[in-house]
């Protein structure tokens, strides 16, 4: 087949304020006007002034028209959703939740602090509402659940929340802890044995996204002080923006290292010894660190092998139980691609966030993989994903027989043009260096704090 079967395994739904009340639980209503005050502050600063600082120059990114006809609303609306898929020749989509145009219903880690009830009520109310939006086309949606936002201090509750999105078609969950609480106990430890083995029963993958690890409350904390700035300078300046950028975005709540804990408490911690058949998908957290970083948990592992509770190596899981999707695709990340394991890369267009591909998905893919094999490209595009969940590949070759990008769209096309380039760096850091091991020294400062004396890494 000259077509290529696309699947982003990062991409995005969130539910719209005036869906809200219908998929919350009457219980909680009451905190309904607490949450569109919230959404008021967030959608001023991350759904307007950035969106539009990054957005600022249709002429280059927008030639066909797909941001400015509102091809964004496809977050919530499925035939928007669909066309834009089809005119950017991706076959399928991995639904997980979070925009900043629109606040999280209660549960994210972006929230402000709620009470973990409500939090859990509207992780209830994302599934029901994904679901009854993009359940009826199952082919080519795929959503992943948010155990992940939920308390989880209740492990019965936990356990029938994650029946019901095995029994409505979702393929995967959230890792716990994505939004933290002080109470839950590392993911090594044996509290989380009930939550493995339900989900390598149900055959419900787990997903570590960019943002994992924080407590609710100082994110919006960071909103309402820059709400505040904002008001106090008259309006925006580059400066606020610049600082909403550096301190309270890349480096306080999505800096990829908190995300990478997951990683080690899971492969140190003999989950995979224990349950082999339970997957595990790092998206949206780059890709160039996991070389070195799989090079350095085997060095840990063999200093520790006698205390450690994992049996194989964490390269060895890497390899068996384990992907990475590399989300808006970089340069780097496409050369390392033999180094990372091209069998364990797949792509993400994070639609429609303004960091990712779309809506130049063919033009970002044919300038990221120029000289690449086509095998390569197969592989990283679509293939590997297909074969790690198990899906229908003969639906999705359908799908991409009539909507995907040719071979030669992609690997003829040649690079995309400086301006355009240009674009892609200015929104998703596409040139940015490989990171490689530049980051060992601060990831290990908290991989030792998980190899104290009595941590349930080790052995009991």
């Amino acid at each position: 087949m000259d077509k290529l079967i696309v699947v982003s395994v990062d991409a995005h739904a969130q539910i719209p304020p005036d869906a809200w009340a219908d998929y919350l639980e009457p219980t909680y209503h009451e905190h309904l006007a607490s949450l569109r005050e919230e959404h008021e502050r967030f959608r001023e600063i991350f759904g307007g002034l950035v969106l539009e600082r990054i957005y600022c120059d249709p002429e280059v990114f927008d030639t066909e028209g797909a941001y400015g006809a509102g091809g964004a609303a496809g977050l919530y609306d499925l035939d928007v959703r669909l066309g834009q898929m089809d005119r950017e020749g991706v076959a399928a989509d991995f639904l997980i939740f979070g925009d900043p145009r629109y606040v999280s219903m209660f549960f994210a880690n972006s929230n402000r602090r709620y009470p973990l009830e409500v939090r859990s009520a509207g992780v209830r109310a994302w599934h029901r509402w994904v679901h009854d939006t993009f359940g009826g086309v199952p082919d080519r949606f795929f959503p992943v659940g948010l155990l992940g936002c939920a308390p989880c201090l209740d492990m019965d509750e936990t356990l029938e929340e994650l029946d019901w999105i095995a029994d409505h078609g979702f393929v995967g969950t959230l890792v716990p802890g994505f939004t933290d609480h002080p109470d839950l106990p590392p993911l090594s430890d044996d509290y989380w044995e009930p939550f493995w083995a339900r989900c390598e029963e149900r055959r419900i993958g787990l997903f570590v996204h960019a943002g994992y690890g924080h407590e609710q409350g100082p994110f919006a904390d960071e909103v309402e002080v820059l709400h505040q700035e904002i008001a106090a300078a008259g309006g925006v300046t580059e400066e606020l923006l610049e600082r909403r950028n550096q301190e309270i975005v890349a480096n306080k709540f999505f800096s990829t290292l908190q995300a990478r804990r997951p990683l080690w408490q899971i492969l140190l911690g003999g989950v995979f010894d224990r349950h082999p058949d339970l997957r595990l998908v790092m998206t949206e957290v780059r890709a160039d660190w996991i070389p070195a970083m799989l090079g350095h948990l085997d060095a840990v592992h063999a200093e520790h092998r006698s205390e450690l509770r994992a049996q194989r190596t964490p390269s060895e899981y890497w390899a068996s139980n384990c992907l990475t999707s590399v989300s808006f695709v970089h340069r780097a990340e496409v050369e390392m691609r033999d180094e990372i394991g091209v069998d364990t890369m797949a792509f993400g267009t994070d639609f429609p966030h303004s960091e990712g591909t779309w809506p130049n998905t063919k033009q970002w893919l044919a300038d990221a993989f120029v000289g690449v094999p086509e095998e390569d490209l197969r592989r990283i595009l679509g293939e590997n994903v297909i074969r790690f969940f198990g899906l229908d590949r003969a639906r999705l070759a359908e799908i991409a027989a009539r909507i995907g990008p040719t071979v030669d769209e992609i690997l003829a096309r040649g690079p995309a043009s400086p301006a355009l380039v240009e674009h892609f760096d200015r929104r998703g850091g596409y040139l940015k260096p490989a990171e490689r091991d530049s980051q060992l020294t601060a990831v290990d400062s908290m991989l030792r704090d998980d190899l104290r004396p009595g941590a349930p890494l080790l052995r009991g």
